[in-house]
């Protein structure tokens, strides 16, 4: 039997998602109502979901004030606060301009030319803790970061790792745009200063989890997630509305079919802090995840109306080659990588063993020229796209689900494993 899913259905869903509710930032009241959206939409449906709570520290944030001190005149730039960073209490910081570049320069012995400065960092991700412990011991007065993945005109939206922040501290850090960056260091900028008036706030986000159970309790478990929640001043229709809205038709599809092993499908909260949702879910269910946990299944950002998907994965080859087939049997031909990315909710369930993939959809070489940004709407998204995506992945979970057993094993590369464990404990901050 062929399953078709329902591509107005999830149009108004996430029209609903983007424009009744809009940006939906992890702790906020937005996040609260996408919940009880998310949960209504499902007993509507009749399909039953629970909800687990965990805590986070939301961006709450008012003024943002950035200015730079070009050839003795202040010129004001737009600039969107990180996540998991201070602000400044609604004070004025000034300091002398210095570049950083990210890539390179944490080579250098001696950072300590940092000290007291207004820093900025060609580079919008820092992913070593030494690294990080270094340039907070250097003590700037603040930093400016560049996303140079994506050279654009207006400044992306950020966080930094709540585990870094969280053991070694932080500074007012602000994401600006590389345009801007491009233009202080021809125009030789001397000084910059920032008023930031909010910063987190603590908080809570949620889980949503439906629980479709299978006929054989010890068969084991499948998994399917996606994320709700948006970063800063988008409404997240790509990232992560079109996942979410996916998931959610997926358990419509799903919901009646017979089946032998059971499936948990989850919208995770918060993953735009380092998928602290999808982190929360694996360590309260660390041991059943472990004994019975075949397959995880994660979308993210798969609504572009003109692209390619791309499938990245951890586990054998065979998992790979049935989702690569599942796609192509719809005549789509999906790029595959085997690399390990801490980015997405399948990467806590690689950790506790469990084979996975993320499926998502790009447009260019960087991946999605909306990326973080305040365009990312409904305008990008292709619904028959997503129908398509959503039929796919359902198809996935139907067959694993009622297989006599399991076509592949959980069998993760030694390579893939340790870089998984070491990724864990420094990004994430271990178990």
């Amino acid at each position: 039997m062929t399953m078709q899913a329902n591509a107005k259905r999830m149009e108004e869903f996430l029209t609903y998602l983007t424009k009744d509710i809009g940006v939906r930032l992890a702790g906020t009241k937005e996040d609260a109502q996408t919940v009880a959206y998310i949960t209504s939409f499902l007993e509507r449906s009749g399909i039953s979901s629970r909800v687990e709570t965990y805590p986070v520290l939301s961006r709450q944030v008012g003024k943002q004030l950035l200015e730079l001190e070009i050839e003795g005149q202040w010129k004001q730039y737009p600039c969107s606060l990180f996540s998991s960073v201070p602000g400044t209490e609604g004070k004025l910081l000034e300091a002398p301009i210095v570049f950083f570049a990210g890539p390179v320069d944490y080579q250098r012995q001696d950072l300590s030319f940092l000290n007291g400065k207004a820093v900025v960092h060609l580079g919008c991700h820092i992913e070593s803790r030494e690294n990080y412990r270094r340039l907070m011991q250097a003590n700037p007065a603040f930093m400016l970061f560049v996303d140079i993945r994506h050279p654009g005109d207006v400044p992306l939206a950020d966080g930094m790792f709540p585990a870094y922040t969280r053991d070694l501290g932080a500074k007012p850090t602000l994401n600006v745009a590389f345009k801007d960056a491009w233009e202080w260091k021809q125009k030789n900028a001397t000084r910059a200063r920032i008023q930031i008036e909010g910063g987190m706030v603590p908080s809570q986000s949620h889980n949503v989890i439906i629980e479709l159970h299978g006929s054989d309790p010890e068969a084991g478990w499948l998994y399917a997630g996606a994320h709700y929640d948006t970063q800063a001043d988008t409404v997240g229709a790509d990232d992560d509305g079109s996942g979410t809205t996916i998931l959610l038709e997926m358990a419509a599809l799903l919901k009646d079919r017979p089946r032998k092993r059971g499936i948990r499908l989850i919208a995770f909260g918060a993953e735009e802090q380092l998928s602290v949702g999808s982190a929360s879910y694996v360590r309260k269910h660390r041991e059943e995840i472990e004994k019975y946990g075949h397959f995880m299944l994660n979308f993210d950002s798969c609504g572009a109306a003109m692209g390619w998907y791309k499938i990245n994965g951890n586990g054998p080859k065979a998992m790979l080659e049935l989702v690569q087939e599942a796609f192509q049997e719809r005549d789509r031909f999906a790029g595959m990588s085997e690399e390990v990315i801490p980015y997405t909710d399948q990467f806590p369930f690689a950790v506790c063993g469990v084979p996975g993939v993320w499926v998502h959809r790009e447009c260019c070489s960087s991946g999605c020229v909306w990326h973080h940004r305040f365009d990312d709407d409904l305008r990008h998204i292709c619904f028959n796209e997503l129908a398509l995506c959503c039929e796919t992945g359902a198809g996935i979970l139907d067959h694993l689900a009622n297989c006599e057993s399991m076509p592949f094993d959980r069998q993760i590369a030694p390579e893939q494993k340790r870089n998984l464990e070491i990724q864990w404990s420094d990004l994430y901050g271990g178990w």
